[in-house]
């Protein structure tokens, strides 16, 4: 598995947290270990000009995930076959400002935002409300085991 992470936001983000959270994701989800994902932080210009170019919306936006091999998740049985998801573009400016309104931190929003990411690359979407209904309970699921995971962890 390829999780390649670039952070050209300006912010400081704990890159190794997202590298775990999208090992733990591909796991759950029984994505391919040969599958490849690249997940890109940029700041509000740069966000908002692909807001624009992509989605014809002004203003910077929070995630945008461009899937490449429409892929979708695997079973125990049958996994997701290797290829490219594609790639997840987080903006940590828009998700500092959204986890202040949440009452959480920065790191849990960027958490939250990647997981969300990545169930668009694997098809999932929130048009309808029963899409919205599987998708954010499989995001709430997949957090809350991730979370726990990490509880687990052993600290250095």
């Amino acid at each position: 598995m390829t999780i390649e992470i670039g952070n050209e936001s300006g912010i400081a983000v704990d890159e190794t947290v997202l590298l775990r959270l999208m090992e733990h994701n591909f796991a759950e989800l029984h994505v391919s270990p040969d599958a490849d994902v690249a997940i890109l932080l940029v700041d509000e210009g740069a966000m908002e000009a692909l807001h624009v170019q992509w989605m014809d919306e002004p203003g910077p936006t929070d995630v945008l995930s461009f899937p490449m091999d429409e892929l979708r998740p695997g079973t125990e049985d049958a996994p997701t076959p290797p290829g490219l998801l594609g790639d997840i573009v987080l903006c940590p400016q828009v998700a500092e400002t959204q986890a202040v309104a949440a009452k959480h931190s920065t790191l849990d929003e960027l958490i939250l935002l990647t997981t969300h990411g990545l169930l668009h690359l694997l098809g999932f979407d929130h048009a309808e409300p029963e899409e919205e209904r599987e998708m954010f309970g499989l995001q709430r699921e997949l957090i809350t085991s991730f979370q726990a995971s990490e509880r687990r962890r052993p600290r250095a």
